[in-house]
């Protein structure tokens, strides 16, 4: 698993990759990505633009880009993204969610819940109950018993959204108490969880 104490060291070798492959997306795709999990958002996202510079037809699959628009309070920018890469990968929960997130915190959560895109067919159990927490459909209650049914992985994911949702719902205490416990105690090797990392550190959560 590669956690904190580590980023810094990932950046430098990613570094010496693109001082060596300067024409390759990927490289800055992942320095990008590293750039977020150490909550440098403008940077990542600088990075992120310019693979699509190098490659433009990665744009759909910078999914990772809508996640730094979202911390940069680029909200129309954000849902954009997430848009377009529903495109490319219609049963991702997580991309509509995030363009939900988007446009509640730009317009408002009845109008985020109007526009909520369909998505089918998941293989995630508790991203399809974190979906229909979303539409109106289920209760906290329930994403979070799916999450203790699919073990840590699915904890960490069931406090994430509700954390989110909450936020979104202006419920700062509810927002925060998920958002933490995601971080404190369902730690996972996945992007997602540094997100949430990132999300209790620029709040100022403890």
């Amino acid at each position: 698993m590669f956690f904190s104490n580590s980023l810094e060291n990932q950046l430098q070798r990613w570094n010496e990759t693109i001082r060596n492959q300067p024409k390759n997306p990927n490289a800055y795709i992942r320095r990008g990505m590293v750039n977020f999990q150490l909550a440098k958002i403008d940077e990542s996202i600088q990075d992120f633009d310019i693979a699509e510079q190098l490659d433009a037809r990665i744009k759909p699959y910078l999914w990772q880009r809508g996640l730094s628009y979202y911390y940069a309070e680029r909200f129309a920018e954000g849902a954009q993204q997430f848009e377009i890469d529903l495109t490319v990968n219609a049963q991702d929960v997580e991309e509509t969610v995030w363009r939900y997130l988007c446009i509640a915190r730009s317009l408002g959560v009845k109008e985020a819940r109007h526009s909520l895109l369909t998505v089918k067919n998941d293989p995630r159990l508790i991203m399809r109950c974190v979906y229909d927490l979303y539409a109106g459909n289920c209760t906290p209650d329930d994403v979070l018993t799916v999450g203790q049914s699919e073990g840590i992985k699915g904890n960490f994911y069931s406090h994430l959204y509700l954390g989110l949702y909450y936020e979104v719902e202006k419920k700062q205490d509810l927002a925060q108490e998920y958002i933490v416990k995601a971080v404190d105690n369902y730690k996972i090797a996945d992007y997602m969880w540094y997100l949430a990392q990132v999300h209790k550190n620029l709040r100022g959560w403890r």
